[in-house]
């Protein structure tokens, strides 16, 4: 059926794929909001660091 090389990329191929399904749901959950939650919040510093200059 299988060779043993076959079945060595067959394995080689399966770890790169469970691999890189981890790293998608790692970055959608994790990383992307953060990144999101953190420009927010330096937008909003900027802005109000903006009006305190000019109200001054």
């Amino acid at each position: 059926m299988f060779e043993f090389s076959q079945y060595l990329g067959f394995l080689a191929f399966l770890t790169i794929l469970t691999i890189g399904f981890w790293l998608m749901i790692f970055l959608v959950t994790m990383i992307v909001p953060y990144w999101i939650y953190g420009g927010t919040m330096e937008l909003l510093r900027e802005r109000k660091a903006k009006k305190q200059a000019e109200q001054q």
